[in-house]
């Protein structure tokens, strides 16, 4: 169902976020988010384009690419400022090497902030980590779904319990793992 139909307004600010999932020849994954934030009037930048961003070039224009396994664990790390409002920005890409070695797994996102929130990294990068994990389990689903056969019953679907749609004890489940399913007590009294 759609939005419903807005007051009439004028357009300012447009963010957008781009992610995408590659799976490489040599078996790994490569993760790409990109962030462009536009303005639709002049912006005043001390720092561009003699003190001025014209309306529709990005102030923001930041790239992340994560090389990762079938585990989710994270192998390799690059990022990229094309547009930044201030030319010191670019200088703490190196800093998201960090993530090397780290798996996208619970408690990722708690561990992104610990590593680049405030002046340890950037806004826009550690707001941009999130799309792109989301990202590498939809890109990578059907992959560790073949390798891991989930609907063998051994092991459970990593998405169970994780929204209110996969709920252990939900129809969806149900359906289409019903050796996972745990009927609530309330289903059972009801």
């Amino acid at each position: 169902m759609p939005l419903p139909s807005p007051q009439p307004r004028k357009l300012h600010h447009t963010r957008r976020v781009l992610c995408e999932g590659y799976a490489r020849e040599d078996g790994l994954w490569d993760i790409e988010g990109h962030l462009t934030d536009l303005k639709t009037a002049d912006l005043t930048c001390k720092e561009r384009n003699n003190g001025i961003i014209p309306a529709g070039e990005p102030l923001h224009g930041m790239s992340i690419r994560l090389t990762i396994d079938l585990k989710l664990n994270i192998l390799d790390v690059a990022a990229s400022m094309d547009y930044t409002p201030y030319r010191i920005c670019p200088s703490i890409t190196e800093h998201y090497k960090q993530l090397i070695g780290l798996q996208i797994a619970p408690g990722f996102t708690r561990k992104t902030r610990e590593l680049f929130s405030g002046t340890q990294g950037c806004t826009h990068l550690l707001e941009l980590l999130g799309p792109v994990a989301t990202t590498a389990f939809q890109a990578t689903h059907a992959a560790r779904e073949a390798r891991e056969n989930w609907s063998d019953g051994h092991q459970p679907p990593p998405m169970l319990n994780s929204c209110h749609t996969m709920a252990d004890d939900g129809p969806v489940v149900q359906q289409q793992w019903p050796h996972f399913y745990q009927p609530s007590a309330e289903r059972q009294t009801g």
